[in-house]
């Protein structure tokens, strides 16, 4: 593992970052254990078991993870947009030979192997998109500069939300619009967003007259703030609400024609609109009383009652949380919670040093992915978002998500290491 003209990558390396990746791996690996034990369970390392698999999938991702680090890091910018083809000709093909997997057709099958080629998505957008907007003639300056961008975001997003029905999937990729932010794209296009998910929860959750309420009074506000600026932009916040009052109509059609009847169900249930405890409320339901069932030091490793008999679907899973709450309790929840946080400014801190824009704008790029990940997961377990089957990195059970998240992270660390190389 040594390089041309700096010695050996491995005084390189962001330990930091690797110490945390691994420590919530083997934690992640432990309760996964917990989440699936039974009494006549046989022991951690059965490879027959969920545990025992996890375990295979943490040990390749850490070889993976070597591999990546002795590649040269100029392949990964000259690759990007190759890498991203065969990524799109993957995504749509999946939907073909795919099975049906609760509505979704986002898994590939090889044998006793199954791969989610949406996982691995994830990076090759982030390469291609740091390869674009890494160039050196590129500013981001107008609306004009983020069509190419949201593109390479928006194609993927869409293959797997439409074709493959994986919404969880193809949500993550709104962490992109982060990035974007960063990188200087104006915060009128993150309120927006935000605008919209408000106008969609009032037309669902009541009628599309608060909605049109709502919009009055913030275009309102807006065009009195700017009421000296060229007409052109007066004709455009124009265009824009005329927009948004469609938006606001679309939101009711696509919420009972376009969303999947379990998905309006989720919904509704968050909402209010809906008391659904033994059905699509029961996951939350029982996720919540895992966890306060924990109180402040938990039950105990593998003493989890909820765990034992099964109360929580997907414990090992989307619902790894709620194994960590039962048997470490609230001392267990915080202490993941805090590794995730440094982790998640780890990352940050990683990309802020970079001497290049492709490096820094990948760098980001996984910081806010795995940020997303960790808000939408935390938030559905504790019934503040929708359950929509997004996995905790590299603590839910699964090796394409162990995969995938462990790509991410690895390619990062080869381009931080490289700053030293390229000081040379």
């Amino acid at each position: 593992m040594s390089t041309s003209r700096n010695g050996n990558i491995l005084t390189n390396i962001d330990w930091p970052t690797v110490l945390m990746f691994l420590a919530l791996s083997l934690f992640g690996w432990i309760n996964i254990y917990g989440a699936s034990y039974t009494y006549d369970s046989t022991g951690i390392f059965d490879f027959s078991t969920r545990a025992g698999k996890q375990f295979v999938w943490i040990v390749s991702a850490i070889v993976m993870g070597s591999v990546i680090l002795i590649i040269d890091y100029k392949t990964y910018d000259v690759l990007a947009y190759f890498l991203y083809g065969v990524m799109l000709v993957v995504l749509l093909a999946t939907p073909v030979f795919a099975h049906n997997v609760k509505g979704s057709y986002s898994w590939l099958t090889f044998g006793p192997v199954s791969i989610q080629p949406a996982e691995f998505a994830k990076c090759m957008t982030a390469l291609a998109l740091a390869k674009y907007m890494g160039r050196y003639e590129y500013k981001l300056r107008d609306w004009h500069d983020l069509l190419v961008p949201f593109s390479i975001i928006g194609v993927p997003m869409f293959i797997i939300m439409v074709l493959q029905r994986e919404t969880g999937s193809a949500l993550v990729f709104a962490a992109f619009l982060l990035v974007f932010y960063r990188q200087g794209m104006s915060g009128w296009v993150l309120l927006a967003g935000v605008l919209a998910a408000v106008v969609f929860i009032l037309v669902i959750r009541f009628s599309f007259w608060p909605a049109l309420v709502l919009l009055v009074v913030v275009f309102g506000l807006l065009i009195w703030r700017t009421w000296k600026i060229k007409r052109y932009y007066k004709w455009l916040l124009l265009v824009a609400f005329v927009v948004s009052i469609g938006y606001a109509f679309a939101c009711n059609f696509a919420f009972t024609k376009v969303l999947q009847p379990h998905q309006r169900t989720r919904i509704e249930v968050l909402l209010g609109m809906k008391d659904d405890p033994s059905g699509a409320g029961y996951n939350v339901t029982q996720a919540k009383i895992a966890i306060g069932s924990g109180r402040f030091a938990g039950k105990g490793w593998l003493q989890g009652t909820q765990s034992q008999l099964k109360y929580v679907p997907e414990q090992d899973t989307d619902f790894i949380f709620c194994t960590v709450g039962e048997e470490w309790g609230f001392v267990g929840t915080t202490g993941v919670l805090l590794i995730y946080l440094i982790f998640i400014l780890r990352l940050i801190s990683i990309a802020e040093r970079q001497r290049d824009t492709f490096s820094q704008i990948y760098c980001y790029s996984v910081a806010c992915i795995f940020l997303v990940h960790l808000t939408i997961n935390i938030g559905m377990v504790l019934g503040l978002l929708p359950v929509i089957g997004i996995p905790l990195p590299f603590f839910s059970y699964g090796g394409s998500s162990m995969w995938g998240f462990s790509l991410l992270l690895f390619i990062l660390l080869r381009l931080d290491a490289a700053r030293v190389e390229k000081l040379h």
